[in-house]
């Protein structure tokens, strides 16, 4: 699936609303499993946006990240863990945009850590903001190394929190759109992000 028709998809796919607001759908395409998280859509949602104090997590390593993201992304995995551990799908793509990019990392990881039979795993964080803190490890970069940040050059939210702050992104960063094209904020509208990625 092309990634324009796969960020349409999560634009406009029916979402499942659980605890602390976490939004997310899941569609099964022959044995594939498509995990997709939703962007911000309420004050709970920037409420967790905005608590960014780390948090220690161990899954398939231990990790520091956004505590705020980590408390959402906890609260669908009661969720999605049963679709995630299912041996039916032999391959899982994870999908996400903005505040959905956040939680489709963090599935991510669940799903390598859980599934090690996967034949494939690949995830996309479409207008992600940071999510890792602290030292890269190597262990780390090799888990999220078919995770994909998908940044409309300008996009404000890919560029927070701070890496002043010890924030960082991981996995692949794939830049679209051209500098001074659109402002910080008209580079993270959807329908910016899905012109110039029809582009590509």
């Amino acid at each position: 699936m092309q990634l324009s028709s796969l960020f349409l998809r999560c634009l406009n796919i029916e979402y499942t609303k659980v605890e602390n607001d976490a939004s997310f759908a899941t569609e099964a395409i022959c044995d594939t499993l498509y995990v997709y998280f939703e962007c911000s859509n309420g004050k709970i949602d920037w409420k967790n946006n905005l608590d960014f104090p780390v948090k220690k997590c161990t899954q398939a390593c231990s990790f520091f990240c956004h505590r705020g993201f980590n408390r959402v992304w906890e609260s669908a995995k009661e969720h999605i863990s049963k679709y995630i551990l299912d041996k039916r799908f032999k391959s899982i793509v994870v999908v996400g945009y903005s505040h959905g990019a956040a939680l489709a990392l963090l599935c991510y990881e669940y799903a390598y850590a859980s599934r090690k039979d996967l034949r494939a795993l690949m995830g996309y964080g479409f207008g992600c903001p940071r999510v890792l803190w602290g030292f890269k490890r190597k262990k780390a970069r090799v888990i999220w190394n078919n995770f994909t940040v998908v940044r409309n050059i300008d996009d404000i939210v890919t560029h927070v929190p701070s890496a002043v702050f010890g924030y960082y992104h991981t996995g692949k960063l794939l830049k679209i759109g051209k500098r001074g094209l659109y402002s910080k904020i008209d580079a993270h509208r959807p329908e910016n992000i899905l012109r110039e990625l029809r582009k590509c």
